[in-house]
């Protein structure tokens, strides 16, 4: 019975990293370039439970990993200049406002500062093949090659890489990812920039309901299972030793 109560009990830890998870996808239904996450659960095999640690001694182990989906999102028209979007592979390249690391998006909202550099919403410089873009004073033009113009003069171009393995990017603010400093990203030779135009996040809100109300009927399950076995320990530890007269 106690086997049965451990068991219950570990089958709600997951669903609680599930529902994190799809209510942080649907927070972010809405910011451009954002990329859908979702949780791999597997209950493993007699064998491969021996050889696994368990997180504490009445949890069974199970494979609960975090991953990324980085398949495209549709486009939205905003008739914005300023706004670009990646149509196939790639990330555009930013550097923070201290200089001391990059990120990597798909987000492509960006505006000028006060320097009349191009920068995203949270105040990250946009770097080119020279380095931050300087785009001040004029109408800004770009090129599906990611050429930029400003009134009609070569301004630079911008930075698309991507990451032979994108399991070393992580997430970072809402829309970015970074990756340690050993790995180099490689210019990306399959991809087209839209100007006027905003990726969307890869997310189906409909199907995120539908998850986190499937997700709340199995913990809901896995609670109503451990409260019945309690239940019927409590039973059985209070008729233990009764006497019967």
């Amino acid at each position: 019975m106690l086997k049965g109560i451990y068991k219950a009990a570990s089958g709600m830890v997951p669903q609680l990293k599930k529902q994190e998870i799809t209510a942080n996808n649907i927070a972010n239904a809405t910011t451009p370039g954002y990329k859908k996450d979702s949780v791999f659960l597997e209950e493993l095999d007699r064998a491969t439970k021996a050889q696994r640690p368990q997180k504490s001694d009445w949890q069974t182990p199970m494979i609960d990993q975090v991953y990324t989906d980085y398949s495209q999102g549709t486009f939205d028209r905003t008739g914005n200049t300023l706004d670009v979007a990646i149509e196939g592979n790639g990330f555009f390249v930013l550097e923070s406002p201290e200089g001391d690391g990059r990120v990597y998006t798909r987000n492509g909202n960006f505006s000028i500062d006060t320097d009349g550099y191009l920068i995203n919403s949270e105040g990250y410089r946009v770097l080119g093949d020279g380095g931050p873009i300087e785009v001040s004073g004029g109408t800004v033009s770009v090129s599906e090659t990611g050429e930029l113009q400003v009134n009609e003069s070569s301004a630079g171009r911008l930075q698309v890489v991507e990451f032979a393995e994108k399991s070393v990017m992580s997430k970072v603010g809402s829309s970015g990812f970074a990756v340690p400093e050993e790995v180099q990203p490689e210019p990306s030779n399959d991809y087209s920039i839209r100007q006027g135009f905003l990726e969307r996040a890869n997310i189906n809100v409909i199907k995120e309901m539908v998850g986190m109300i499937m997700t709340m009927r199995n913990f809901e399950t896995n609670s109503k299972s451990l409260q019945m076995q309690d239940q019927s320990l409590d039973a059985l530890l209070t008729q233990v030793g009764r006497t019967r007269m």
